[in-house]
């Protein structure tokens, strides 16, 4: 037996703000119908932004459950990091300038809608 990831779906209260990000952060192509965004890549499985009036996001690291995250790895840190911030993503920690920081491992991330994510080093 087989079992294939095909696609990860995030909740978002604004749909069209969370799937903007990611395609900015990510790239592929972006498929939208009024209820959900199909973010595809040939990279990754498909990314579905699903409307979700009601969404909260988590409040990790510093509150409640995460949930779930995602794990990107990036060759250029320093332009990854730029890239998420111009995306509209924030930096959750560390909080500093990545410039300052250069070696840490990994930096965590949320998306528009609270998503958390990981970003380190390839």
């Amino acid at each position: 037996m087989k079992i294939s990831l095909t696609s990860l779906i995030v909740d978002a209260a604004d749909l069209e703000q969370e799937s903007v990000f990611w395609h900015r952060l990510l790239g592929g192509a972006l498929t939208k119908t009024p209820t959900h965004h199909f973010l595809q890549n040939d990279e990754f499985p498909t990314l579905v932004i699903q409307h979700a009036p009601g969404h909260r996001p988590p409040e990790w690291p510093d509150g409640n459950s995460q949930q779930m995250h995602f794990d990107l790895a990036t060759d250029d840190p320093r332009a990854a990091d730029e890239r998420v911030l111009d995306a509209g993503g924030r930096r959750l920690r560390p909080t500093v300038d990545i410039a300052a920081a250069p070696s840490q491992g990994s930096r965590i991330y949320a998306s528009p809608a609270g998503h958390p994510f990981c970003l380190r080093a390839a």
